[in-house]
């Protein structure tokens, strides 16, 4: 689905070069890829490389103004290339552009943010948001106040669907992989924009859907312990951004609160939830908690000649 929508996410698909790099995938996805897809440049990793060890190949490759990084599980909708190209050479300074995406079902996805706060990390995504649905941190972090119906700046935007230009590229450099393997990478670029004065924009107009999870929900519980080591990688890279904001006695609780998430998430999926499950009647499903990260079957990018030619 994810390649075949490019086809009509460009009204110039002569401008738009399309590089796939496949994961390490064992479900033959590149085999599908160089089967159904002739003109896709693609690249075979041994490894699983990550998402920031999986684009940074295909960034070596561009040779065009803009490249639009485009996980496997979002698909494009029609015009949406043509619109954020558009925008972004209306809008020179911008050097990291979002779309609106949405679910599956139709429905918002908080794909642009706010930087996370220590507040924010209390509330989000644990028990603590559930007792307070409405809490100000959490809707903060999500931009919840913003109706997502126009152009803005924001902190940051997600790498689902993320489109750079190419001398904010060079200016910043490629995606961090020593640090991030997956997760807070796109934090982590958007920050570094933002150091380099270039603008982070969300810009609705070009709409994509995401399947979020989708490609990590096999390995879910590997993927909650992935997901917030970069957050304590994130934050020990960028302290100095962060520190300020937190009071000093509240800082060495960082580390602790983080350590304390993952052991409240998976206690969640693998006690609470299949108990909650039984007692309203359901079956237990069988936990599931492999020790490799999930295979993510292709990273791509697509390069796009700016659309003012």
């Amino acid at each position: 689905m994810c390649l075949r929508s490019i086809e009509g996410g460009s009204s110039r698909p002569e401008t738009v070069e399309t590089w796939v790099l496949d994961n390490a995938s064992t479900d033959g996805s590149a085999e599908m890829v160089a089967r159904e897809f002739s003109s896709v440049h693609l690249i075979r990793s041994e490894t699983n490389r990550g998402f920031s060890g999986g684009n940074n190949p295909l960034l070596e490759n561009l040779g065009a103004d803009y490249a639009l990084l485009l996980n496997s599980d979002a698909v494009c909708h029609p015009g949406a290339f043509d619109t954020l190209l558009s925008w972004a050479d209306a809008n020179p300074k911008a050097g990291i552009i979002g779309p609106k995406v949405l679910n599956t079902d139709g429905s918002l996805q908080f794909s642009c943010r706010r930087f996370p706060t220590f507040a924010a990390g209390l509330f989000r995504n644990v028990y603590l948001g559930r007792l307070f649905p409405n809490n100000k941190p959490a809707a903060d972090y999500l931009m919840q106040d913003f109706d997502h119906a126009a152009a803005r700046e924001v902190d940051w935007v997600s790498g689902c669907v993320l489109l750079i230009r190419r001398a904010c590229l060079d200016a910043i450099g490629p995606l961090d992989a020593e640090t991030f393997f997956m997760y807070c990478e796109d934090m982590d670029w958007c920050l570094r924009a933002h150091n380099a004065d270039w603008s982070v924009v969300y810009a609705p107009d070009a709409v994509f859907t995401h399947a979020i999870g989708r490609s990590s929900d096999h390995a879910a519980e590997r993927m909650i312990v992935e997901h917030h080591r970069s957050m304590w990688r994130f934050y020990k890279k960028h302290q100095a951004f962060f520190d300020p904001q937190i009071p000093l006695l509240l800082r060495p609780l960082v580390p602790v609160g983080i350590v304390s998430r993952v052991a409240v998430r998976i206690a969640r999926r693998r006690y609470i939830n299949p108990l909650l499950n039984l007692l309203r009647g359901g079956k237990q499903p069988s936990p599931s908690t492999p020790s490799t990260p999930p295979t993510t079957s292709e990273s791509n990018v697509h390069q796009a000649s700016s659309s003012t030619g």
